[in-house]
């Protein structure tokens, strides 16, 4: 068993990359850090000082021992970095940079592996969303939302569905309402995986129940032995059933088509509850009954255009709009969904359908959104305003969450455009025209 416990305890964590821009990635994980418990070092060359702290140019001037790193910075300077954490005698490493087998960077993220194992180094990553840990008020994501205090661990390859999740679970009261002992994200599982996580909740005092949001398993085998051995309930959804999943998953995190059926027969090897939907985990796991407050009929046109900010949202999203008879149409130069990253500004949004406004390949938009600390939530509500008023196209919101998606919700509800805030009521709600 690798010891895990200084990702979510630790005494003094390194910010590689902090900022004091309050947009960027590298400035909300700095602000959010100086939250918790723990002692943190912001390390930045351009920086003498952040926010009052003391800025280091180099992870190495900082004489003591550092439990947890967190790099956010581009992908052509992370090797030098890993190299320089390695040298340091920091075991444990966040890497949120994206820009490696995602995109077909399969030698930059071999590179780092390989660094890792040189230097015996527990890589989460790449391409992560960090974690969370409320015992310490520790929230090393970028999430628009901190959620409450609870017994349910997530352990999720996609970041993005912890901004929905989390969000969507702060706005729950009264006997709906739960909360989170901790969360992971595993992004491209360069190193660790999800027996290694497991392996940690079944032995976390604070945990009742572990949910998985899956596209690819690393280990098969390692995975159904650590689910055997572990005495928690787990319950876990899968990304992937459908042709367009598959593909939707590939492009977000590097996950290989795999035969579905497998994966249901590996997840009852192991005694894993495989759910139809993160609603069914997440109530399964609480025992709560979750209600839904929008669950009408809306029919819209068969060929479905996608555009989202989150990709294992996207993924969801394709296998429950293809069993409902959907048809995910692209061309040749928009793959569908079209994921623009958890980075996305309203521009972002308006840009993307800007190119597509005048194009027939589509009967119906979706734009789908998870409210993450830098994303333009009421400017994309206008931007989808806009265009519905200026071309008079189909379009329908699907803005993932509860309290910070609420004030959105008005503006498009003014206009006339469907929108649901969870996945769930998207797939009981939309069906096609024909």
């Amino acid at each position: 068993m690798r010891n895990l416990e200084n990702f979510f305890n630790p005494k003094t964590i390194a910010i590689v990359g902090a900022s004091d821009h309050s947009e960027k990635v590298g400035g909300i994980l700095f602000r959010k850090a100086l939250k918790s418990k723990c002692n943190i070092i912001p390390v930045n060359p351009k920086h003498d000082k952040l926010l009052g702290v003391k800025c280091y140019s180099k992870i190495s001037e900082f004489k003591e021992s550092i439990d947890l790193a967190v790099i956010a910075i581009p992908a052509p300077f992370v090797s030098a970095e890993l190299e320089e954490c390695g040298r340091k005698g920091i075991k444990n490493v966040i890497l949120i940079t994206a820009g490696f087998s995602e995109i077909g960077n399969i030698s930059g993220e071999k590179q780092i592996f390989d660094l890792a194992k040189k230097y015996g180094i527990n890589l989460l990553g790449s391409n992560c969303f960090g974690i969370f840990n409320p015992n310490l008020k520790l929230d090393l994501t970028f999430a628009a939302t901190t959620p409450k205090k609870g017994k349910v661990a997530l352990i999720s390859q996609s970041g993005a569905l912890w901004s929905y999740v989390s969000d969507f679970s702060a706005g729950l009261k009264g006997k709906s309402s739960f909360g989170f002992s901790g969360f992971v994200s595993l992004g491209n599982m360069t190193d660790l995986s999800f027996s290694d996580f497991i392996e940690y909740f079944s032995k976390d005092k604070a945990t009742k129940s572990i949910v998985l949001y899956v596209e690819r398993l690393k280990d098969g085998k390692k995975f159904i032995e650590i689910c055997k051995k572990t005495k928690k309930k787990i319950y876990a959804v899968k990304a992937g059933s459908s042709e367009e999943g598959s593909k939707a998953a590939f492009s977000h995190t590097a996950s290989l088509a795999t035969d579905y059926e497998i994966y249901r027969g590996a997840f009852k090897q192991a005694g894993v509850v495989l759910c139809n939907s993160l609603l069914e985990a997440f109530e399964k796991a609480s025992g709560k009954k979750i209600a839904l407050s929008n669950k009408h009929k809306e029919k819209i046109g068969k060929k479905i255009f996608i555009l989202t900010n989150a990709g294992g949202a996207g993924a969801l999203l394709s296998d429950y709009l293809s069993a409902k008879g959907f048809e995910l149409v692209s061309n040749e130069n928009f793959k569908n969904p079209l994921d623009i990253l958890g980075t996305a500004s309203g521009s972002d949004y308006f840009n993307n359908l800007d190119k597509i406004k005048n194009m027939d390949f589509y009967d119906s938009i979706i734009v789908l959104l998870t409210p993450q600390s830098m994303t333009e939530i009421m400017k994309t509500a206008e931007v989808i305003a806009n265009f519905k008023r200026l071309t008079g196209k189909e379009i329908v919101a699907l803005f993932l969450g509860g309290k910070s998606v609420s004030k959105a919700n008005k503006i498009l509800k003014e206009e006339n455009i469907p929108y649901f805030n969870t996945l769930e009521e998207a797939r009981i709600s939309l069906e096609p025209k024909f």
